[in-house]
């Protein structure tokens, strides 16, 4: 018999107590999907928070979120919206944009609305046919998922009238208001603002090729181009729309299926458009890794300093081992935020 691994020590015991405070959830949603979610609470605004009209979706006073919705990881989305409207001081100003494929937008939809009947949500159907055919395979299948590059044509999929969101992964929980994320400045020029990390080894994640390549090489010269995780961004849509991103996305898209410049989904793209162009995100906002490694799958700890949103990327998701009884230490935290009706969800 294998082994679990052992208690978390005490300082992630304090903080499990401190992000874990969630009302328990009392009615049974039917989602799609063969699962079944619970109802959660509902929050309400501060006395200090203003007045949006609830019909209102692209309020510039709201806080705007984008997500993707699919079936497989659902399970997460449901933890994610939960933790953000639990640790919101203005949860009723808060808007939901998802995104999701024409076959499961309606349902996926609706699982939603069920287990959040009061959240203020829109759902926008992406079209994976065009983009389909540029995706390459890359180290992990999952990551070749079309849903992956809906980010890629963000201004395109939401209405013109939104002007601001905060893109979200769906394997991610939030413990201090997304408001202050919100208010990250993007200074006079910046598209997107995304936490950076200058000391990663940014030439892996392009092949020997591109580097060899002067005409490829030098398309970072003049910029101090840092690694940055797409899962956790801040984009201004009028800037993006007015500078056409997606289509400078796609052309590098265009080119790796001639010629292999990079090895790993969906991020080497932003990458090259925008690392060394971003505005920067404290790092609080971005405990990422804690899905473990790529190839074998182990157990991350919390990098030093402060938590404000914690990010299962990598290869490991906490339900996944959670169902399986092999949970890595931090799954602990995720675990009060799932929704999911099941003898396994933790109470």
């Amino acid at each position: 018999m294998s082994k679990l691994p052992p208690p978390p020590p005490l300082h992630l015991l304090l903080l499990l107590l401190a992000v874990a405070n969630v009302i328990p959830p009392t009615i049974i949603a039917t989602a799609s999907g063969g699962q079944t979610f619970k109802e959660a609470p509902k929050f309400y605004n501060s006395p200090s928070c203003p007045y949006l009209p609830s019909h209102d979706m692209c309020s510039k006073e709201a806080v705007h979120i984008a997500m993707t919705l699919d079936h497989s990881y659902l399970r997460g989305s449901m933890a994610a919206i939960l933790s953000i409207l639990q640790h919101s001081s203005c949860p009723e100003n808060i808007r939901f944009h998802f995104i999701a494929s024409p076959l499961t937008s309606a349902a996926l939809h609706t699982t939603i609305n069920s287990s959040f009947p009061y959240l203020r949500s829109q759902i926008y159907t992406f079209d994976t046919t065009p983009v389909c055919g540029l995706i390459s395979t890359s180290i992990r299948s999952a990551l070749d998922n079309p849903l992956n590059y809906a980010r890629n044509y963000l201004g395109d999929v939401f209405p013109q009238c939104l002007s601001k969101v905060i893109y979200l992964d769906s394997d991610l929980i939030l413990v201090d208001d997304v408001a202050e994320l919100a208010a990250t400045p993007l200074g006079e020029n910046a598209v997107l603002a995304a936490p950076e990390y200058c000391n990663a080894n940014f030439t892996s994640y392009f092949t020997p090729t591109f580097w060899s390549n002067p005409s490829l090489s030098l398309t970072f010269a003049g910029r101090k181009a840092c690694y940055f995780n797409t899962g956790v961004m801040i984009i201004d849509l009028e800037r993006w729309r007015l500078g056409d991103f997606t289509t400078k996305i796609v052309e590098w898209m265009e080119l790796q299926k001639r010629m292999r410049i990079y090895e790993l989904g969906s991020l080497p793209p932003f990458l090259l458009v925008f690392a060394g162009n971003i505005a920067s995100v404290d790092h609080r906002w971005n405990q990422h890794g804690l899905g473990g490694d790529n190839f074998r799958g182990l157990c991350r700890d919390l990098h030093p300093g402060p938590v404000s949103l914690l990010h299962w990327s990598g290869k490991g998701k906490p339900w996944v081992r959670l169902d399986a009884n092999r949970p890595c230490p931090m799954d602990a935290l995720w675990a009060p935020y799932d929704l999911l009706r099941s003898p396994s969800a933790l109470e």
